[in-house]
């Protein structure tokens, strides 16, 4: 048997707020093998995720704690709908279509996601990130982070050559 519990909530925490990157998993899947994928995530503000698709993969997301944004793009980086999962909140969880391209933003401190999703775990494919935005570690990734906190529907990302 497997638990999600504030204790483990808390500890996820931690190991995000001290980590490089600012977040953290916790796999609840036996393997990178299982045919379901499915983890707890921490994140904290701060922390960069590049936008991305899943060509053959749903994802959903189910928040525990927290608060964040969940970003739909059309293929130019429009911003075709945006969600906002909060704990306690009116919505706690969504689940993006294969093929969407897809990122997140964090807005409060501890905040943490259950993911569930198509096994087998692959990891995600350069041509499976934008184009429009920077990779991991670019100097202009909390420019990027900053405008997936504000951006409305319809609104089109800062200008990003790589």
């Amino acid at each position: 048997m497997k638990i999600i519990d504030r204790p483990l909530v808390a500890t996820l925490h931690h190991k995000a707020a001290n980590a490089l990157r600012l977040r953290t998993h916790h796999n609840l899947h036996p393997s990178h093998e299982d045919p379901i994928q499915r983890m707890c995530m921490a994140m904290e503000p701060g922390t960069y995720v590049r936008p991305h698709r899943h060509p053959d993969k749903w994802e959903l997301l189910l928040i525990l704690s927290g608060d964040m944004r969940l970003l739909h793009f059309d293929d130019a980086g429009k911003v075709v709908s945006a969600t906002r999962l909060t704990a306690g909140g009116e919505t706690l969880g969504l689940e993006t279509p294969a093929n969407t391209w897809h990122g997140v933003v964090t807005l409060a401190p501890a905040t943490v996601v259950f993911e569930c999703k198509k096994g087998p775990y692959t990891p995600t494919e350069e041509k499976d990130f934008v184009a429009w935005s920077p990779a991991e570690g670019h100097a202009r990734c909390a420019e990027f982070e900053n405008w997936f906190r504000k951006a409305k529907v319809g609104d089109v990302p800062p200008v990003f050559k790589p």
